[in-house]
């Protein structure tokens, strides 16, 4: 049965739930209490702080015993957070948006400790690291993008396209290659040669506005188009696009509020695309419950999902994903 999460719900936890908490009550695969670990070095970001609650959420609905830590992209204080808290033993890991890359050492002490870990956006492919990783068709966002770019523009061909994306995050590192190839295969040229790399999530959306801004004061009216991995940056280039008075046009990914409210304004954002958190973790509950029941661990290890590209005309259907679980 799938678990849905109220603005009741995450109101509440999110005044009352600490770092560790969760009463007694849901035997665990060895008749105690389920102890749970969970973590994200993502928590800072709106998606990532959602799924800090609603995980939060579930643990209180079952009674789960459970060990919240939050990286704030710093591996180095995260990491031995998780691997203490794994030496003090539990049934499950779970991992919200966190690379596997940077991980090893706490993949190391699930295994050694035989607690397998289920995850959420953490891989783009298979992964022995994991019981179970959970994350969105990459292939299919970088399609539907580059589809819409391409009729916006009347077509890709000779058209110059700038790329922007972020190597630390695996996804966005995955879908940003994606659309510079489909791009480069329609003809465009790739503004500064390739991908242009954001250096920090914290600051994407100024190290956007620069990349872009400088790019149009070196080539005025010589961009015809952003594709950014994800929402922040692109309103961070559709505002260097807007002071420059170009009619280059920008797509995102993520769906915020920001960024839906820019592609119904009709200006430069011309889409997003909205990935399916809520409906994932669902699944990523069910595939816990039923380890939590018997020990059954999923028939696959990796899935990748749908996503729906958003557009002027279905934006105002979307639910922001900085709005998720209010």
């Amino acid at each position: 049965m799938r678990t849905r999460f109220t603005a009741i719900a995450a109101a509440t936890l999110a005044a009352t739930i600490g770092l560790t908490g969760c009463g007694a009550g849901s035997a665990g695969t060895d008749g105690d209490t389920f102890k749970v670990i969970a973590f994200t070095s993502g928590n800072q970001t709106p998606i990532g702080a959602w799924w800090v609650k609603a995980v939060e959420a579930e643990a209180e609905a079952k009674g789960w015993d459970l060990t919240m830590i939050q990286g704030d992209f710093d591996f180095q204080k995260m990491n031995p957070q998780v691997e203490s808290a794994i030496g003090q033993g539990a049934d499950v890991i779970l991992d919200g948006y966190t690379d596997v890359a940077s991980i090893s050492s706490i993949v190391t002490a699930a295994k050694d400790s035989d607690i397998p870990i289920f995850a959420i956006d953490s891989a783009t492919e298979p992964s022995d690291a994991f019981a179970l990783n959970i994350t969105t068709d990459q292939q299919g966002i970088a399609d539907s993008t580059v589809a819409e770019l391409d009729k916006s523009l009347g077509g890709l061909q000779g058209k110059t396209v700038m790329v922007i994306g972020h190597d630390p995050h695996p996804g966005i590192r995955m879908r940003a290659g994606l659309a510079e190839e489909a791009l480069k295969k329609a003809g465009a040229t790739i503004a500064g040669g390739d991908v242009q790399k954001i250096k920090s999530p914290a600051t994407g959306r100024t190290e956007a506005l620069a990349l872009v801004s400088d790019y149009l004061s070196a080539n005025p009216d010589g961009l015809d188009a952003v594709w950014v991995g994800w929402d922040d940056p692109a309103l961070g280039a559709t505002k260097a696009i807007t002071e420059a008075g170009s009619s280059a046009k920008v797509t995102g990914v993520d769906a915020t509020s920001e960024a839906l409210a820019a592609v119904e304004a009709g200006g430069p954002f011309l889409a997003t695309v909205e990935q399916p958190w809520p409906t994932i973790l669902d699944s990523l509950d069910e595939a816990v419950a039923a380890y939590q029941k018997d020990k059954t661990l999923p028939s696959t290890n990796y899935e990748a999902v749908g996503t729906t590209l958003v557009t002027a005309a279905n934006a105002a259907s979307i639910t922001p994903s900085d709005k998720l679980g209010n």
